[in-house]
């Protein structure tokens, strides 16, 4: 079995811009923003972990009948670098998943398929970091090689990371798409289509 990257899903986010639970409000066909990205990715990438809140954890029967891994973090509250590490560390040791991870946020679900099958290949022929740009705006999902197991794992702020990339930016291979989606993140109602 070649390598393939793991993707992670980042949805423990607390959406106080929102109002309520963004990740719950129904973004096409009355599917929820959490359900909609997650079919995306898994179905692109066949080992998917999401990361979630406590507050998510009666989704979880439903997230792992799409095919998803369920992770907890407990910690939250201290922001997206805790949960990059959490998705991480549970999928760092997945037989034939090991060319490193695609991080996605769950509050961006119109991302195409397309482009996050364009990013998986550009991982399979050992892109370092790989990113979307659209418009000349950098966007998500970010692909991170195995060998930044260390310093995914060692996140705990709320930047993720942001400063893994600046650091190695002479690594990163920026992939241009025509898909605004990977720029359009959602933290008001009034950015829903």
């Amino acid at each position: 079995m070649s390598n393939r990257p793991v993707g992670i899903l980042l949805a423990a986010g607390q959406s106080s811009r929102f109002g309520t639970n963004k990740l719950l409000h129904p973004v096409f066909d009355d599917i929820p923003m959490l359900f909609a990205s997650a079919q995306t990715l898994v179905s692109v990438i066949s080992k998917v972990v999401v990361v979630i809140n406590p507050g998510l954890t009666q989704f979880t029967p439903q997230l792992e009948e799409l095919g998803l891994t369920v992770v907890v973090n407990e910690h939250f509250e201290t922001g997206m670098g805790s949960s990059i590490a959490c998705g991480v560390r549970a999928s760092e040791n997945v037989p034939g998943f090991n060319s490193g991870w695609l991080i996605a946020l769950a509050d961006m679900p119109y991302i195409k398929p397309e482009t996050i099958s364009l990013l998986v290949a550009k991982m399979n022929d050992g892109a370092d970091i790989v990113a979307p740009e659209f418009e000349q705006q950098r966007g998500h999902p970010v692909g991170f090689s195995h060998r930044y197991l260390s310093e995914l794992i060692g996140l705990s702020d709320d930047i993720g990371a942001r400063h893994i990339i600046n650091k190695h930016q002479d690594n990163l291979e920026l992939v241009s798409v025509i898909d605004g989606g990977v720029i359009k993140d959602i933290d008001f109602a009034s950015e829903l289509i």
